[in-house]
């Protein structure tokens, strides 16, 4: 059987075995920058409910060192712990070497909260951003998560990603010998995980919706590979395909009305596309190889996909609506499951070598391909919507399946463990509405 036919029949089997369909996931740095950004984040002063359900600064300061490009102040270190600008001395920081500095405070309003920061440049002594969040009563993580963002965006000059989730495939090994597969979505840091779809079969390649309130994924619920689009706040799910062969890899549009898709009903697998609303399909590729994993440009123009048509598996491109497609890599026998940066100036990809498979990011402008990963089984490349990061699945000791994050130009590295149990083909989402 063809090597890209036995990937989109066994992926499913890559997922290996956890403990627990609904494990929070925790993270370490595993590689940092070295002049990350020295920043102090003060423990936010409380009125009106000292038993906060969150450390908002906590959470504040765990976002930007989880983006590598910060690196904030322990607590034990910190000679002062104003919470307001009024308060704050800056030869205080100064003399622990902080660059920026967050204060804040949480107030208690009804049912809900409002949370007020302020950020500052230490060492000119000048406010750059203050601002106040609301949230409701389960909200404070979102709104320390909102903070993160502003924070991140006002220093970096780019939007911060800390308010976006993750979704991802996990399988429970049960009592009686089988499996029970599971959907979940997260916050990006790996907090909130939330079952989706549970499944006695195994699911595979989620795709998020342009407005993040959709999931597409394929399932083999019924012994055959299935198509379904499921609503996150409804739970409601629709199935789109179910053809005789391979329904696999769905891959939404940036408008949100159409889903490209890889699909052997015509004899090989080619790359379609369904116009949603009318369900109407048209066929993108047309070769004597195989062709998958559709990946679509930002501007909804171009779709990228997977194919062995020149006699090794590589990333090739061609028109949304169909025509010549145009071998896009080069360089190495097999790259392939591209996934699109938000500015659609890179590429992430699986890249295979004598050491095993990697992630590497191609460039689309120059034609450099950097391998940015150096695991042996790394695969499921997800750009972040901001583009800075690239979410993946690799394998950690005993083969023990995790998630990982590494910055595009791989100066950043992360590692995602699930305390209980495992993960797989992770999905980053698109930026809250």
């Amino acid at each position: 059987m063809p090597k890209l036919i036995l990937r989109l029949f066994a992926a499913a089997s890559l997922l290996l075995l956890a403990n627990s369909a609904h494990a929070v996931l925790s993270f370490e740095i595993t590689k940092g920058v070295v002049d990350a950004l020295p920043i102090a984040v003060v423990p936010f002063g409380v009125t009106g409910d000292p038993l906060l359900p969150v450390d908002v600064a906590e959470v504040v300061a765990a976002d930007l060192k989880f983006s590598g490009r910060f690196a904030p102040l322990p607590r034990k270190d910190m000679l002062s712990r104003p919470s307001e600008g009024s308060q704050v001395n800056f030869r205080d920081w100064r003399l622990v070497n902080v660059e920026s500095l967050v204060v804040g405070k949480v107030n208690r309003m009804g049912v809900g909260y409002v949370v007020q920061f302020q950020l500052f440049d230490v060492f000119r002594g000048v406010q750059l951003a203050a601002y106040s969040v609301r949230s409701d009563a389960d909200g404070l993580r979102r709104a320390a998560h909102q903070i993160a963002d502003i924070i991140y965006e006002t220093l970096t000059g780019e939007p911060g990603a800390f308010s976006t989730r993750i979704a991802y495939v996990t399988v429970e090994n049960l009592a009686d010998g089988k499996r029970r597969y599971a959907l979940e979505v997260s916050d990006a840091d790996g907090y909130d995980p939330k079952v989706i779809v549970n499944s006695a079969q195994p699911l595979m390649s989620p795709s998020w919706s342009a407005d993040g309130n959709r999931l597409a994924y394929v399932t083999f619920e019924n012994k055959r590979a299935q198509i379904y689009v499921q609503d996150l706040q409804s739970a409601q799910r629709q199935l789109l395909t179910s053809f005789e062969g391979i329904n696999g890899a769905p891959a939404w549009s940036p408008n949100g009305r159409e889903l490209a898709l890889t699909l052997s009903k015509d004899g090989n697998p080619e790359i379609y596309v369904m116009d949603l609303a009318s369900k109407q399909l048209r066929r993108v590729t047309e070769s004597l190889g195989i062709d998958t994993e559709p990946a679509w440009s930002p501007d909804g123009k171009t779709i990228y996909f997977t194919s062995d048509r020149g006699g090794s598996t590589q990333i090739y491109r061609v028109a949304a609506s169909g025509g010549r497609a145009e071998r896009v890599t080069f360089e190495g026998s097999y790259n392939a499951r591209v996934s699109v940066s938000p500015d659609g100036k890179y590429l992430a990809m699986i890249t295979r070598d004598n050491a095993g498979d990697h992630i590497a990011a191609l460039n689309l402008q120059n034609g450099a391909l950097q391998v940015l990963t150096d695991g042996r089984f790394d695969e499921s490349p997800s750009f972040a919507p901001n583009g800075r990061m690239i979410i993946y699945a690799t394998r950690a000791a005993a083969r023990r399946g995790v998630l990982a994050a590494v910055s595009v130009d791989g100066r950043v590295q992360q590692r995602f463990s699930a305390r209980e149990g495992e993960a797989r083909e992770p999905v980053w989402s698109p930026l809250r509405q």
